[in-house]
């Protein structure tokens, strides 16, 4: 973080002079940058390379950085309004229209404006980032022979085998295709199993991302109610009878956004429904790697229990370690998982392989069960902090569930509180949140809000952040 902040001091210092120089003057060395500045090379070099980006510098290898001469005028627009008419075309013809609308993933994918707690994030704070291990399992991984080639294309076998070891004695890595993130496999999984046009089942309320990918590929997602106990097989039933469908998305461990865990009792029952349906169960096991420091034993995933291949198990290093490090994986049995594998050649060819390399380095190395210890405690801490923070300044606020991994908290509004209203007048007050609306793909029962602790910088940020929340809520109208 404080290498990070030299870089954009520096940046905007030479950013102040640039006007001494003409267009294509040449700026002082980076020796020069370093002297004067007392900073190191490295930020020196991020610095230049953060203009350079901006177009406001030009360095030339061996030469040096020169001031860059303006851009000619833009060009005026052209007339894409005939656009309008061929997109509306597109779909007229389709059963179900494919909708993409990426606004509630952007809600936790856009950093929020400069000193706006972000409480609608949804990856750990830098501070909990395994950021040195990272950047030492990737200089390791670039020089490990043959770095740099064509991976194999389900991954490489000992990453494989060791996202097959999580899943218990049942998987093999045979059974395990690389994937470049969560994201990645769930629509890749989507894809496969569902044509466009079909219902899909999913848990009410669920992750965004989801629906946004069911939606983008033509699907109907259909919701079926959750409870502090995980989906409710009754129910989950009569919607494989009502609607014929042949997919049920569930988070079954640490559920986005309301934190339940399924039960022992549920188990078995959710994939015999799904059996008896002649339906895949897509399993995803987003936060495993974010259990908190009092959770106890955590329930193995479903498709450790699965020998009729019905469950295909999603799963994700990024949550636990960095946005950027995208490598996931599909578990699957049967002849799914060469539909799986075909779809994936056909979007992606193949997770960059240095990108596995440093991941098989990273997991390996005796640094990260430390890493996930920590994370456990941290998390813990920091969604104690929040828990009394409401309950002390925001008890109108109703919070159902404290769940034991996961990052976030799930609240329900008072009846008379708007969501929307609330959710401006939070970002007014200078913390950002996530609105519940995005969670349903019906009509949601009352308002709610979303609230991550994952992506603060600690207790007192938290404490801060629910201060401001408070505010935002004294300013709503009686």
């Amino acid at each position: 973080m404080q290498e990070r902040s030299s870089v954009d001091e520096l940046a905007n210092s030479l950013k102040e002079e640039l006007n001494r120089y003409s267009p294509g003057g040449k700026l002082p060395s980076s020796r020069e940058l370093v002297e004067r500045f007392r900073v190191s090379p490295v930020t020196v070099s991020r610095a230049l390379a953060q203009l350079a980006a901006e177009g406001l510098v030009v360095t030339r290898p061996g030469a040096g950085s020169y001031r860059a001469r303006p851009r000619t005028a833009t060009p005026a627009a052209g007339d894409t309004s005939w656009q309008e008419v061929s997109l509306s075309a597109d779909a007229a013809a389709e059963v179900v229209p494919r909708a993409v609308d990426a606004s509630g993933v952007l809600v936790t994918l856009a950093a929020p404006p400069a000193g706006v707690i972000e409480f609608n994030g949804g990856y750990l704070h830098p501070s909990l980032q395994p950021e040195r291990a990272m950047a030492a399992a990737l200089a390791r991984a670039g020089r490990r022979p043959g770095a740099w080639g064509r991976p194999p294309i389900d991954g490489l076998p000992e990453l494989r085998e060791w996202f097959a070891r999580g899943l218990g004695d049942t998987v093999t890595a045979a059974d395990v295709l690389v994937t470049a993130g969560g994201q990645s496999a769930l629509t890749t999984a989507l894809r496969a199993l569902a044509p466009p046009g079909a219902p899909v089942l999913v848990e009410s309320p669920t992750y965004p991302g989801m629906l946004a990918i069911a939606r983008a590929a033509g699907l109907r997602p259909v919701p079926v109610p959750v409870d502090p106990d995980g989906v409710r097989p009754e129910l989950l039933a009569a919607a494989f009878r009502a609607t014929g469908a042949r997919v049920f998305v569930c988070q079954p461990l640490f559920q986005n956004p309301t934190g339940a865990v399924l039960t022992p009792e549920r188990r078995p029952e959710v994939l015999r429904i799904a059996r008896e349906a002649g339906a895949f169960v897509v399993e995803d096991d987003f936060a495993r790697r974010l259990v908190h420091e009092d959770a106890g034993p955590l329930p193995s995933p479903l498709a450790a229990d699965d020998p009729d291949g019905v469950v295909v198990h999603v799963s994700s290093l990024t949550k636990a370690t960095s946005p950027s490090l995208r490598v996931g994986m599909l578990a699957a049995r049967g002849p799914v998982l060469e539909r799986l594998r075909a779809i994936q050649v056909v979007d992606n060819f193949f997770v960059p392989r240095p990108l596995q390399e440093a991941a098989l380095e990273l997991v390996g190395a005796p640094s990260w069960t430390r890493h996930l210890r920590t994370v456990a405690g941290e998390l813990k801490t920091r969604r104690d902090t929040m828990t009394t923070a409401l309950r002390l300044h925001l008890p109108e606020l109703s919070l159902p569930h404290i769940p034991s991994g996961g990052y976030h908290l799930w609240l329900r509004l008072p009846d008379t509180m708007d969501e929307s209203d609330l959710v401006a007048a939070a970002l007014r007050a200078d913390v950002a949140v996530a609105p519940g609306r995005a969670y349903f793909c019906a009509e949601p029962p009352a308002g709610h809000i979303r609230l991550s602790f994952a992506g603060v910088a600690g207790p007192a940020e938290t404490a801060e952040g629910v201060r401001r929340l408070r505010t935002a809520c004294d300013e709503m109208p009686a």
